[in-house]
């Protein structure tokens, strides 16, 4: 048998073919933005929904991927006769298939996206809250786009297969590419010029879509930005319009001489108590590091003071102000108004990847209108960087940077919201000794300005310079706290004594 190539050829000059073809487009970007979107919503539903609506979500999806596209597609056609009402929608052949091409992708759709979701860090979730961003701030601004970004190959490739599905929707004699084709080979009878045809015309179609994908991901790929520092000329051009942000430091009330207070916080995972009763306040313009072995709780009680961990017995005060109480998970608005003035630096830097620097340092800012206008936002943004030693790099992304400089980022970004204490955890650990020195100097020129202050750290010498008072934990409760030069003393009581010993001078005159 000849292959009739002259036939062949015609077939793509053939209207009912291009024709077809846009209804196969029509019918597959539809479908798949109506499932990426559906989708969405149902993996969010079975992660953090209510125990019920993360049931029915597990429900759907398993049932949805189990049951055959062909066999739903002919369900719903038919609907109709069990449901009349539905005939004025599932009677037309497109949006049949249309209802059953969503119905199916979106459980494929969610575990994509779910797939997404949890690959998002932990500490993205936690550095939007410190930032006072609410859950669906945080969701829209820091989760969403990264879970999208990690997803979109998978996305992409769940279109295609959209697409070639479309050929199902003939069995319920829609007019697309192959139900075009099975009309013209029963009245010719050259089935193989026809099917190659149509074998062209989704590749054609896919082909088309695979290249402006392409595009997008590139576009949405930060990882391969080169973005240069700036020179001095661009420098002094942003140092013009750069503006320092209002110090905002609030005294205590009359009677009330602390900035934060803490006491008798409990905090235990399961039967592990990791706080056993921790008492502790810090006076406006003071400086506390807090010291001591791992698994002392120290994290944990740092992490308590701006709601990142409930606490199970106790409360939290700030400048008079109740903030942070035994028994309630919910995040008040006082809560919400209170995390807003401490800034928060994390040992894992926690900048946010599909942002530049610049856009790291404006984000919180934008999102509370503090200040309502962008230009002003940015200016102040320009500040901090410059503050921090980082101007020149302000238009390039996290990855771009070494970790000192990472972690000088995320110095600026807490101080963005101008907050009254600043609390770092370990800010030091995670970087390579040669960049130590660089963050340990911005956080003295903070202490310099007069900020208050709570340092979680390992770094025994910069603790005993830079602080009024040093706290070592151990086993979940304060043994000591007192000046630096009061555990310098050789002749220190023996309260001291354990505190000398694990940072080294014991046994020094």
């Amino acid at each position: 048998m000849i292959f009739d190539w002259t036939y062949f050829f015609s077939l793509f000059s053939m209207r009912s073919f291009w024709q077809a073809c846009v209804t196969v487009v029509e019918l597959s970007v539809l479908s798949w933005l109506i499932s990426l979107v559906l989708g969405f919503v149902l993996a969010n539903s079975r992660q953090s929904g209510p125990w019920w609506l993360r049931a029915l979500s597990k429900v759907y999806i398993w049932l949805f991927r189990s049951v055959p596209l062909l066999v739903l597609v002919v369900f719903i056609y038919n609907l109709p006769q069990m449901l009349p009402s539905t005939g004025v929608v599932l009677g037309n052949a497109f949006f049949a298939g249309l209802v059953a091409t969503v119905t199916a992708e979106t459980a494929y759709m969610a575990e994509i996206h779910r797939g997404g979701l949890i690959s998002v860090d932990k500490g993205q979730h936690e550095a939007g809250r410190a930032l006072g961003i609410r859950f669906l701030g945080v969701q829209r601004l820091i989760v969403i786009p990264q879970a999208f970004r990690i997803a979109l190959p998978s996305l992409i490739n769940e279109f295609i297969t959209i697409v070639k599905q479309t050929s199902l929707i003939s069995v319920i004699s829609l007019p697309e590419l192959l139900m075009t084709g099975q009309r013209l080979y029963a009245e010719n009878f050259l089935v193989m010029e026809t099917l190659a045809a149509v074998a062209v015309y989704y590749v054609l179609i896919v082909s088309g879509f695979t290249l402006l994908f392409q595009l997008f991901e590139r576009k949405m790929d930060v990882q391969a930005s080169r973005t240069e520092t700036l020179d001095e000329v661009a420098l002094a051009g942003l140092r013009q319009v750069a503006h320092p942000i209002p110090a905002r430091r609030q005294a205590a009330r009359p009677g009330e001489p602390v900035a934060l207070k803490l006491t008798n916080i409990h905090k235990s995972y399961g039967r592990h108590q990791v706080l056993k009763g921790v008492n502790l306040a810090l006076a406006p313009g003071e400086v506390v590091s807090i010291i001591g072995p791992s698994g002392s709780g120290k994290t944990t009680l740092i992490r308590s003071v701006n709601g990142l961990e409930s606490v199970d017995q106790g409360e939290i005060v700030l400048f008079g102000e109740d903030f942070i109480s035994a028994g309630n998970p919910r995040v008040s608005s006082a809560m919400q108004k209170g995390i807003r003035r401490i800034g928060m630096v994390f040992q894992g830097f926690n900048l946010f990847p599909h942002y530049t620097l610049l856009e790291n340092v404006m984000l919180a800012p934008r999102y509370h209108h503090q200040p309502p206008d962008r230009a002003r936002n940015r200016a102040q943004a320009l500040h901090l960087l410059d503050k921090v030693g980082l101007l020149a790099h302000a238009g390039k992304y996290p990855h771009q940077l070494s970790g000192g400089q990472q972690q000088r980022v995320a110095i600026a970004r807490a101080l963005a919201l101008s907050p009254d204490i600043m609390l770092f955890d370990e800010p030091t650990s995670a970087l390579d000794p040669e960049l130590v020195g660089e963050v340990l100097k911005v956080i003295q020129n903070l202490a310099n300005e007069g900020m208050t202050m709570l340092i979680v750290t390992h770094e025994m010498e910069f603790a005993m310079a830079i602080s009024h008072r040093v706290v070592f934990m151990e086993q979940g409760n304060i043994l000591a706290d007192a000046t630096p030069q009061a555990i310098s003393r050789p002749s220190s009581g023996q309260s001291l004594s354990r505190v000398r010993q694990f940072i080294g001078l014991e046994g020094i005159n």
